[in-house]
């Protein structure tokens, strides 16, 4: 069969003879008696030609209309329900099929039933769209079918999108708020409630938990709450579990006369009142109300009882969902205390964010305690878990801190104190519960003994001056004036409820003018699939890339308040803390990233663990702040594995030291001088490292004291020897260096400079007379 050839034309005899053409498209649809209408949605304009207009009962010629005047052609229940139609149709971008009634221009009689197929044209905004497409007449329905002829197949499947669409809706909404909003917002396929609302039973009382479309249900009205034995549908629903439909007032006033005044006032047409059943358990009643008659076929009362059942368990997951956060974030607030009034000479912040999942209560806090020395505690820890048993055992051992702290014990002792209590607290749990049951709830009590880690803090305001006692807690870490960022190792014991006799040293350290300290649980640093080495360095690049807004008044500013050198203290410090609390918010959102609530996939919201974050930042007068690094270690004889933690610890002190071979130098330097202690003396290795002065020509000075009297001397070993260089690498890579007599001990020191070697001194220039000849400790 050859395609190329001219068909024969057949029909309408009025259509054009020529055989080497189509014939005009208007032509061929007034021959089949089909007209064309666009609707934009935007504007509420109609465009029809002359066939849409007859076939809509209008005058045959073409014109442009208003939404309002095409729409009172439809039958009302058919405009509603091609509304769901066109809006799939617009949303999967397909055809929109429908079968529409036209009514007369009273509205009394139907003159006839058109099929409409349009194609919506979506506009850049996502909202407006155009509807362009075709209108024919159709047969009337046969006799004995049903009163109100439903659209086409498009009805079954607009109703199965629209029971998707609400099932989803419903599932997310996480509080009854958002179950009544969702509600509210629904549009059912073929018709379209004007009014909702829900009704609940407290005691023996109908109450109205929300409503949409019903703005007379105040406190003081009748229908907000009333004896459930009142003649009302919502409260027979309640009492009988059984729907109830009025498809008429007439028929309310009939069955309800004694409530049918409180009801007319809204000026409804039709009503549904369903039952909202949860596990067999009728909860509460939910009403449809329509502003035109229904007559609520079986399709409809099937769309209405699906929603019903879907909206009674969104209400119920929301209620216990609301109940848990209340009854948790309630545990929380009251376990978890206040910061209370500032501190002069230090700012605080902290934060505390649950786990994402289940009761959203854990085992992690903080708690800030007055001492009776006038100095103040700082404790951060974590019990292990995140469930209620976790968080009970964490208001214990926080109530038994608190308690040792101000009985005046001392950090050590404060945190051996606290393990006894735990390991007591467990193992009464475990063998000396009066409760024989072995199983609570699924759970192996008997099993599951806990432990915690902690980290105490014992602050002077005054002087600045930190001692800490570590039970298996991450190490604190401080972010220097200029934004250097080191994390110190702190000597610790066991966590705390493993070894009732375990000890915990104590660390001192001191927190300069301008410093922060972060200290914080594992759930900032692991949090995202990070382990302690990547969890740090995530932390650290955001201490670091951290600029501290908060601005400090100039000199001039306060020239009025009694001279140049004025400056307002407490205006400083109010800078201080708002710049902490910018940073606590900072430090914690970096590790969670937007709420999965708004945002999927890989930045969603990563509640892992609980987390506890606590900020200390030590205030002072800007002219306190000497450009200067200073940190402190001590290296025990028991720790000689703590060398390599000492070498890492002054790279990150000098991380942007001009010359990378002076750095690799005052690394070598300082391992062989604590080193030599560790193997020569009997006693500990004290480093002390500070960097003075402005960036480009700043000033490196190390010391490394230990107890022994007995003063270093310069040797001569030979190729083989495995040791006696200490002195001769000092010699060659120290710009300045000497020795120190002390009154108990020594102190050996080098310093290096970042500028050019010709800006010191030259190498080797040792103080004279610092170095003995006295036999002894060969230096490093």
């Amino acid at each position: 069969m050859r395609t190329d050839e001219p068909r024969e034309q057949v029909g309408d005899p009025s259509l054009p003879p020529d055989r080497d053409s189509l014939p005009p498209v208007g032509a061929v649809l007034t021959a089949i008696a089909t007209g064309l209408w666009r609707w934009d949605n935007a504007t509420g304009v109609v465009t029809l030609d002359a066939e849409a207009a007859r076939l809509l009962g209008l005058p045959p010629h073409a014109r442009i209309t208003t939404e309002a005047a095409v729409r009172s052609r439809f039958h009302p229940v058919d405009w509603n329900e091609i509304h769901g139609i066109v809006q799939l149709a617009v949303a999967e971008g397909t055809l929109a099929e429908a079968r529409l009634r036209i009514m007369d221009d009273q509205g009394r009689h139907v003159l006839r039933t058109v099929r409409s197929r349009t194609k919506p044209i979506v506009h850049d905004e996502a909202s407006t769209y155009e509807l362009i497409g075709t209108i024919q007449e159709v047969s009337e329905p046969a006799p004995g079918a049903a009163a109100r002829t439903p659209v086409t197949g498009d009805w079954r499947r607009s109703r199965e999108a629209f029971l998707l669409d609400a099932g989803r809706a419903l599932a997310e909404a996480r509080s009854t708020e958002e179950v009544l909003r969702v509600a509210a917002g629904l549009s059912m396929p073929g018709f379209s409630p004007d009014g909702l609302a829900v009704f609940g039973a407290k005691a023996d009382r109908l109450t109205v938990v929300g409503h949409h479309g019903h703005h007379g249900y105040g406190d003081d009205d009748p229908l907000a709450s009333m004896p459930l034995d009142t003649d009302y549908p919502a409260a027979e629903v309640l009492r009988t579990g059984r729907a109830v439909y009025l498809s008429s007032p007439e028929e309310y006033r009939r069955r309800y006369p004694t409530t049918w005044p409180l009801a007319s006032r809204f000026e409804r047409q039709s009503w549904a009142f369903l039952p909202l059943t949860v596990a067999g358990r009728t909860m509460g009643a939910w009403m449809a109300a329509f502003t035109y008659p229904v007559s609520f076929t079986p399709d409809e009362r099937s769309v209405l009882t699906t929603v019903a059942r879907m909206l009674a368990q969104a209400l119920s997951r929301a209620g216990v969902a609301e109940s848990e956060r209340e009854l948790t974030e309630g545990l929380q607030r009251s376990m978890l205390p206040m910061l209370g009034p500032e501190i002069p000479g230090m700012s605080v912040a902290a934060r505390y964010v649950p786990t994402g999942g289940g009761l959203q209560v854990g085992g992690d806090w903080y708690d800030v305690i007055p001492l009776p020395s006038g100095r103040i505690a700082f404790v951060i820890g974590d019990v292990q878990g995140h469930d209620v048993r976790a968080a009970g055992l964490m208001g214990q051992l926080r109530i038994a801190l608190r308690a040792y702290a101000s009985e005046g014990h001392r950090p050590d002792a404060v945190l051996s104190r606290a393990t006894r209590f735990l390991s007591g607290i467990t193992d009464g749990i475990t063998y000396g519960s009066t409760d024989t049951r072995d199983d609570h709830d699924g759970k192996d009590i008997a099993g599951d003994p806990r432990f915690a880690t902690c980290l105490y803090v014992e602050a002077d305001p005054t002087t600045g001056v930190l001692e800490i006692a570590r039970a298996g807690h991450p190490e604190p870490v401080i972010r220097m004036s200029d934004g250097t960022v080191l994390q110190r190792p702190i000597a610790g014991g066991l966590p705390l409820g493993i070894d009732p006799d375990a000890d915990y040293p104590t660390t001192r350290l001191v927190l300069d003018a301008g410093e922060t300290m972060l200290v914080c649980t594992d759930g900032l640093i692991e949090t995202g699939g990070h382990d302690l080495e990547t969890g740090w360095s995530r932390i650290r690049k955001v201490l670091e890339d951290y600029e501290d807004g908060a601005e400090r008044p100039e000199r001039a500013d306060h020239a009025d308040r009694g001279g140049p050198e004025t400056y307002d203290v407490y205006e400083a410090q109010a800078a201080e803390s708002e710049g902490l609390e910018a940073l606590a918010d900072t430090l914690v959102q970096a590790v969670h990233g937007p709420s999965s609530h708004h945002t999927t996939g890989p930045l969603a919201d990563r509640r892992e663990d609980d987390i506890a974050v606590l900020l200390l930042r030590r205030t002072g007068h800007p002219e306190q702040r000497a450009r200067t690094r200073r940190t402190m270690l001590t290296i025990a004889q028991a720790e000689p594995e703590r060398v390599a933690g000492a070498r890492g610890h002054l790279r990150d002190l000098l991380h942007d030291w001009a010359d990378p071979d002076q750095v690799d130098s005052a690394v070598l330097l300082v391992s062989e001088m604590i080193t030599n202690v560790l193997v020569h003396t009997d006693g500990d290795a004290l480093l002390v490292a500070e960097v003075t002065g402005e960036e480009g020509t700043r000033r490196l000075r190390v010391e490394v004291a230990d107890s022994s009297d007995d003063l270093p001397h310069k040797r001569h070993p030979g190729e083989l020897a495995s040791s006696g260089r200490g002195l001769v690498l000092m010699e060659l890579l120290a710009e300045r260096w000497g020795v120190d007599p002390r009154g108990e001990g020594k102190s050996i020191w080098f310093e290096l400079y970042e500028a050019s070697p010709g800006a010191g001194p030259e190498p080797g220039g040792a103080v004279e007379g610092a170095v003995g000849e006295a036999g002894g400790a060969e230096a490093p």
